[in-house]
Order: structure tokens, then C-alpha cells, then sequence
């Protein structure tokens, strides 16, 4: 399965879009949006739909976006409706980051890919213990998003992995 977050991974925090909506840089152009839509939506690259729908997994909606994120990206990229982490209420404080033992919980063991920009080497570490079946953690730089490269190393992790 594919852990999958919103936030720097399928909406990059860099200058990309820099031009505004309707400029794509040689990108697809997401459909026009709402004016009160999420204001960096524009930034959401519809192929990227594409490429996670053809990998070799199951989607999981791992973001604080929560069941927005089927409401508002999944159709954005033409995807169906994924399953949704349900975040606990955590308080937890220190260099693990707040979804990794929810991950590792949900995955009850199964092999699975964590896509995020806040991955650490804590979290790496922590699944690596605690985790008894293959884990990637892989961080996506948040300027960029997603890039060929990231979909490069997740498709051979999982083609090696089953």
C-alpha cells in the first residue's frame, strides 16, 4: 500500500506555478477552480493521478486533509475515492513525526510506501524497529512535489517488494 500526503507532496510549496493558474510549464493544466478553492490547487499536477493509479498498490489518503482530500484532489486528478488514515488527537511531542506510529498501525505489518515531505531519519529508524514487514519511507522535497525521480524509486520499491 501507498501512504500518500497532500501538503509539499502533491501540491508543491515552491515557485513551479509561480505564473498563476492556467499556466502549466509544460505540465498539464488542472481543470479551472472555484474562486474560494485552496489557493496553491492550481499546483496539483493531474498526470500525477495517472502515475499513482498505474502503481502496483493500494492508495491510502495519509494527510490532514482527511476525507477532503476525495472531495476535493481525487477528482482533481482523476482518481476514485481512496480510504482515509483516521488521525488520532496526539500531543505527542519530539523528532517522531505525529502519523508514523498511525502508519505503521494501520499497515498491521503489511509492506507499504510512506509518501511525505516531514519524513526524518526518526521515523525511518522507529518503522525500521517497530514495523515487521518491508517499509519505504520516502521523502518528497516539498518546493517540488512529487517528480519522475520520486516516482522512479517508488515503482522499483514495489516491484522489488512483491
Amino acid at each position: 500500500m501507498l501512504f500518500l500526503d497532500v501538503d509539499g507532496t502533491l501540491i508543491p510549496f515552491g515557485t513551479l506555478a509561480a505564473a498563476g493558474p492556467g499556466k502549466s510549464y509544460g505540465r498539464p493544466v488542472a481543470p479551472a477552480l472555484p474562486a474560494d478553492a485552496h489557493p496553491l490547487l492550481h499546483k496539483v499536477d493531474p498526470e500525477h493521478g495517472r502515475r499513482l493509479e498505474a502503481l502496483p498498490c493500494d492508495l491510502v489518503w495519509a494527510t490532514t486533509w482527511m476525507s477532503d482530500a476525495n472531495d476535493v484532489l481525487a477528482p482533481l486528478l482523476g482518481l476514485p475515492p481512496l480510504p482515509v488514515v483516521d488521525w488520532p488527537d496526539s500531543d505527542e511531542v519530539g523528532p517522531l513525526h505525529w502519523k508514523t506510529r498511525g502508519l505503521v498501525e494501520w499497515a498491521q505489518g503489511r509492506p507499504f510506501v510512506w509518501v511525505d515531505d516531514e519524513i526524518s531519519h526518526a521515523d525511518q529508524q522507529w518503522v525500521l524497529t517497530h514495523h515487521p514487514g518491508p517499509a519505504l519511507l520516502h521523502r518528497v522535497d516539498p518546493r517540488r512535489g512529487l517528480t519522475e525521480h520520486d516516482f522512479t524509486v517508488i515503482e522499483s520499491w514495489l516491484r522489488r517488494a512483491r
